[in-house]
């Protein structure tokens, strides 16, 4: 049976995807080659990675997915704010944050992984912190490389001018290239349906 590698996520507006694509600009140009960056046409706001999956358990996602979206409605996030994961000396990945309507993000986000874990679906051991992803620190990089880049993204400001309306979840594919991850959307579930 085929496999697909998959995840739930948030779409991100166009507009928001063309915000973070300058940004991107403006933080490669420091010139850090111990940086993959993750490309902003592809980013998204990731609630549950599930892995390989077989695609004869597409159906079954879909409903637990529909299942966790029952009752909840639509809601605003804005985005701004950068940060690194686990700390500026040490960073290993570098993220946009998340305000507004964050209480609500995170029962959607339960709901979704209570949903899953009631199919087979392990729950995830770490706590959801809302951000999007801009770019990952190699693992060869050197110390003074990733303190060096933890200064530049804690000092840049960015405040987006554009929100995210969560009105729909997404079953996501990733499909991974030597040009890195291609995603594409498999199934959506709107917020609030029976």
């Amino acid at each position: 049976m085929e496999q697909v590698r998959s995840f739930v996520a948030v779409e991100l507006p166009g507009e928001l995807k063309d915000e973070l694509l300058e940004l991107n600009g403006r933080l490669r140009a420091a010139g850090h080659s111990g940086v993959r960056w993750v490309d902003p046409r592809g980013i998204h706001l990731t609630l549950k990675f599930l892995g390989d999956v077989s695609v004869d358990r597409l159906d079954d996602i879909t409903a637990a997915l529909t299942k966790a979206t029952q009752g909840i409605s639509p809601f605003k996030l804005e985005v701004g704010g950068l940060g690194v994961f686990p700390n500026p000396r040490r960073v290993r990945v570098a993220w946009v944050g998340m305000s507004g309507e964050i209480d609500k993000l995170q029962h959607l986000q339960q709901q979704v992984e209570s949903s899953l874990a009631g199919i087979g679906f392990p729950t995830e051991s770490r706590g959801f912190t809302p951000h999007l992803t801009l770019a990952r620190v190699r693992e060869q990089a050197a110390p003074d490389e990733r303190q060096s880049f933890g200064h530049l993204i804690t000092s840049t400001d960015f405040k987006a001018g554009h929100n995210i309306m969560v009105d729909a979840v997404f079953l996501m594919r990733s499909q991974l290239t030597r040009q890195g991850a291609v995603y594409s959307q498999l199934r959506s579930v709107r917020l609030g349906e029976d």
